[in-house]
């Protein structure tokens, strides 16, 4: 069973609705030893990092999704799911994030420098990194399209955690990770085909069970 993240935040049903459309069983839970125990783990997000953290601490949630990242179980980030495995936001000053990746979460630049509105919403290209192992987007025919609605963007330090990138006013990561741990910027569950065969490729990754 995939364990989707309960912080009072997010997209849950829509995470949970994507997955079970690509094929597998998914379930929310707040429940700290159950996410603990889960073989698959995903955090999704929607809203301010700030506000995300807490719900996680709130919970009693963040030492066990930051030991979900980073123990080699499968796991997903998605948007702000992402955002919060970073050290920290210029969204949130003051606020940690999860660590688990480090370095900060970004603003776009300002739309005079680059005439492009802030937040970057609606459907644009990713673009794998070269020569990484990236098996949620391998198996995807040509350049993949997905949607995106964000004003902040992860970067990392080391530039060998991004594995695959966007444009948008300037070039960004947008898929990071490595090993088992994957996080998104964009909605993989509104994505449509493209989305869907994300989140069966992870699922099929996790060993998770079918929908019956």
């Amino acid at each position: 069973m995939i364990c989707i993240v309960d912080y009072g935040m997010g997209n849950l049903r829509s995470a949970q609705k994507g997955i079970e459309r690509a094929g597998f069983a998914a379930a929310i839970t707040s429940d700290p030893e159950t996410v603990r125990t889960a073989p698959a783990v995903v955090l999704p997000g929607v809203g301010a990092f700030g506000d995300c953290y807490r719900g996680l601490e709130e919970r009693g949630l963040v030492d066990v999704v930051r030991e979900a990242a980073l123990d080699g179980r499968p796991f997903l980030g998605i948007c702000v799911g992402l955002q919060l495995l970073f050290e920290g936001s210029e969204e949130s000053p003051g606020c940690p994030g999860l660590g688990v990746i480090k370095g900060q979460v970004v603003r776009f630049p300002d739309s005079r420098e680059t005439g492009l509105k802030v937040p970057h919403m609606g459907w644009n290209q990713v673009r794998t990194v070269p020569g990484r192992a990236n098996p949620l987007l391998d198996g995807l025919d040509g350049t993949p399209h997905a949607y995106f609605v964000h004003s902040f963007y992860g970067r990392p330090e080391d530039p060998e955690a991004v594995l695959a990138t966007c444009e948008y006013g300037v070039e960004f990561a947008a898929m990071v990770g490595g090993g088992n741990l994957f996080a998104l910027q964009f909605h993989p569950e509104k994505s449509q085909t493209d989305g869907l065969a994300i989140l069966r490729a992870f699922g099929e990754l996790a060993g998770a069970e079918a929908v019956t």
